[in-house]
């Protein structure tokens, strides 16, 4: 028969240890998508509420919410995407530092750019773009960016990261809208051949004569 083992109690006016904490894992990737999105408030929600009675003839109202929607989560993304660049652009050193420094700011220009037109297009559509701080980050399905201040290939590394995820939703956004309305996907389109170019401009600094990433592929 076993023995019960008896627990002393803990003598009145004694603090028990404190129980010791499990530190949180780590995340090293950028722009990891995480279990945040089963809570996150959909951009097609954020499109829904503030649509107005209207949308672009041709479409019905339905058509320029959903549409309204894929380009709401496309303007936080970019939104998130343009002080992502500007964090590396400050926070990037090593010897190299400079030409990437300089690289980036062109980078954050274009990206503005998109911000803008993403916006309108939005607002054409008969909905309001919301790019309150607050709001982008209640509906993102993605984590800050990982790194301060490191050297350069640390960064890039981590930007390839970025850029993948950018252009791989932006190519989903596309199919989205295709079927409904042309003219947002020529939007999407053509933001997309740039930010492969910006993409571009990234990997090149990775890349081998032989063509190898230093990402080993892991980000394609």
């Amino acid at each position: 028969m076993a023995v019960k083992k008896k627990i002393s109690p803990t003598p009145p006016g004694t603090k028990s240890a404190p129980a010791t904490k499990t530190a949180p894992a780590t995340r090293t990737a950028a722009a990891t998508k995480t279990a945040k999105t089963a809570t996150a408030t959909k951009p097609e929600t954020i499109a829904a509420k503030s649509a107005g009675n209207f949308t672009v003839p041709g479409m019905i109202q339905a058509e320029g919410v959903h549409v309204a929607g894929v380009l709401q989560e496309r303007l936080g993304c970019l939104i998130d995407l343009g002080l992502t660049l500007k964090h590396i652009h400050w926070n990037v050193v090593g010897p190299t530092f400079i030409g990437v420094h300089m690289m980036l700011d062109p980078q954050v220009d274009g990206v503005a750019a998109m911000i803008d037109a993403t916006a309108e297009r939005i607002a054409t559509l008969g909905s309001s773009p919301n790019g309150l701080p607050g709001s982008l980050v209640a509906a993102r399905s993605w984590d800050d960016y990982s790194l301060q201040r490191a050297m350069v290939p640390e960064h890039l590394a981590a930007l390839d990261s970025v850029y993948v995820g950018v252009i791989d939703d932006h190519r989903k956004a596309i199919e989205s809208v295709s079927d409904v309305d042309p003219i947002t996907e020529d939007l999407l389109i053509g933001q997309s051949g740039i930010l492969e170019q910006y993409h571009w401009f990234v990997r090149a600094h990775l890349e081998s004569s032989s063509g190898q990433l230093r990402t080993d592929g892991r980000n394609r």
